[in-house]
């Protein structure tokens, strides 16, 4: 399973944010705006303040998807 956080990034669209103001807002590093913008995990610290200032839930601002590969954590 992956994490997508396109929602995230059409959120800050509609409110007419860029990454680098959700960044200030949050106190997150210019490296975890990486990982957001490259869909891989963040801690769930991080998520939440996200969620704080854009005054949303988690799955306003993310998804888990299903990864083509066969996943470590599948039942066999």
């Amino acid at each position: 399973m992956d994490v997508c956080y396109n929602k995230l990034f059409k959120l800050l669209i509609d409110k007419g944010m860029k990454k680098t103001d959700l960044r200030l807002a949050t106190g997150i590093s210019p490296n975890t705006l990486t990982k957001l913008s490259n869909n891989e995990y963040v801690s769930m610290e991080v998520l939440v303040k996200i969620c704080r200032v854009l005054h949303c839930d988690v799955g306003d601002i993310m998804e888990v998807v299903v990864s083509d590969s066969k996943d470590a954590d599948a039942p066999k």
